[in-house]
């Protein structure tokens, strides 16, 4: 079934390629646990640092999982008056910041351009849980009072999930597609494979994409221990993501943000932009399965990864590195390697699991995950997969996955996969760019 999907979805490809545009990445930004800086974030990951350590945002000693990847340093008077902060939850700060820098990563002046310009520019924006810190403070401000409503005029906008893409738009003036999407922890993949799809339709020429979280909260912590998912391993919370290891106990929830400047290749040469790579496939599907669980045979995962390359144009073989979801879950894990077994059938690429650093950022997952598939092209390189050290045996046999050294080599197209509660599955593809 797989082959014959992948047969069809080539000749639909060929059909199609001549009325497509091509897409390319123009600008990066970024706020995570290990840097608030793109670079900085970089130089992290090839040095294999975890960013996780204790949680400081409240008091976890009650909750059974006390440590998680914080964003540390942050200052949102970088970007924003003291006026505008209030009027944001830290989800939203975060996206501000981190598409400020992609913005001017870019060289884009939107003050510049005119209007009919702006309406060629867009913004989407993805968010898991959007501004629940927010949320959790005013009920907790309300139940603590006399019962009388006394709510922040700001509660609305501060915590619906949109805010975040409405906030960028209304700061740059961009007037062109503008919108949220939320498909747990595969949304800013989704936000990245619908802003390409919106450039090479002819639909806007600039594409701000990415997403941000900020759920790093009592409630957070709270229901995710409930439901079984993250690590318990208190005693040592820089080792406790660790994907593929046969000790693994959960994964590590993570804040922060990743932004990307998607352009229509024609518009960035004409306006001399320095380009880190080229989007070319995104695939999006469903395991069909289970509220949180995923399926062993992993057939959501290689239908998502399928897609991407049928939509690439591009056989398995082509693709030098895996970004894998790996969240260091038990089931998730094997469920997509089993996946990627199935697509790739004992070809030689290359399997990374970067979360062993960054932890889980959930809905910006996604986002922070493209911009390393985007520097390994750029530098030939494939991160590190730290703290694993004792492989699953029930890892399908064959399968390369990079350890504790990144790897130097030759990288001309990347896949990167995110998966989410509720069965969705998204992968993207990105290429060396020639011109």
């Amino acid at each position: 079934m797989i082959k014959l999907i992948t047969l069809c979805g080539y000749l639909s490809f060929v059909t199609k390629k001549n009325k497509m545009k091509r897409v390319v990445v123009t600008g990066l930004g970024a706020i995570t646990p290990l840097g608030n800086t793109v670079e900085q974030f970089w130089q992290q990951i090839l040095a294999g640092k975890s960013g996780i350590g204790p949680i400081t945002k409240f008091d976890p000693a009650k909750f059974k999982t006390q440590f998680a990847g914080e964003v540390k340093d942050f200052n949102p008077e970088e970007y924003l008056e003291k006026k505008e902060i209030k009027k944001y939850d830290l989800f939203t700060q975060y996206a501000i910041g981190s598409s400020d820098q992609a913005i001017k990563d870019a060289g884009l002046d939107f003050g510049n351009m005119s209007n009919d310009q702006l309406a060629e520019v867009g913004v989407i924006w993805a968010t898991g849980n959007g501004g629940i810190g927010t949320f959790e403070s005013q009920l907790e401000e309300f139940h603590a009072g006399d019962g009388t409503p006394r709510f922040n005029p700001y509660f609305i906008p501060k915590m619906i999930v949109d805010i975040a893409a409405g906030a960028i738009s209304i700061r740059h003036k961009l007037r062109g597609p503008n919108y949220c999407t939320v498909s747990a922890c595969a949304s800013s993949n989704t936000a990245i494979i619908n802003a390409f799809d919106t450039i090479r339709l002819g639909k806007a020429n600039v594409m701000i994409a990415g997403g941000s979280e900020a759920a790093l909260t009592k409630s957070s912590v709270g229901g995710f221990n409930a439901a079984q998912a993250l690590s318990k391993n208190n005693e040592d919370p820089k080792g406790a993501s660790k994907p593929f290891d046969k000790d693994r106990d959960g994964f590590v929830m993570s804040e922060g943000a990743g932004a990307l400047v998607l352009e229509e290749l024609e518009h960035a040469l004409q306006r001399g932009a320095h380009i880190y790579a080229e989007i070319v496939g995104g695939g999006m599907a469903a395991d069909a399965y289970h509220l949180t669980g995923t399926p062993p045979d992993g057939i959501g995962a290689a239908l998502g990864m399928t897609k991407a390359l049928n939509d690439a144009g591009i056989t398995a073989d082509k693709i030098d590195y895996i970004n894998a979801h790996a969240t260091s879950t038990g089931l998730g894990d094997l469920s997509e390697l089993q996946g990627i077994n199935t697509v790739f059938n004992g070809l030689p690429v290359v399997i990374g699991a970067t979360k062993s650093m960054t932890g889980h950022l959930l809905g910006a997952a996604g986002a922070v995950e493209s911009l390393i598939s985007v520097l390994s092209i750029r530098d030939n390189v494939i991160p590190p997969t730290i703290n694993t050290k004792n492989l699953d045996e029930n890892i399908p046999e064959g399968l390369n996955i990079v350890l504790a050294e990144p790897i130097k080599k030759e990288i001309n197209y990347v896949l990167n996969n995110t998966f989410g509660f509720g069965g969705h599955t998204a992968s993207t593809i990105f290429k060396k760019y020639k011109a």
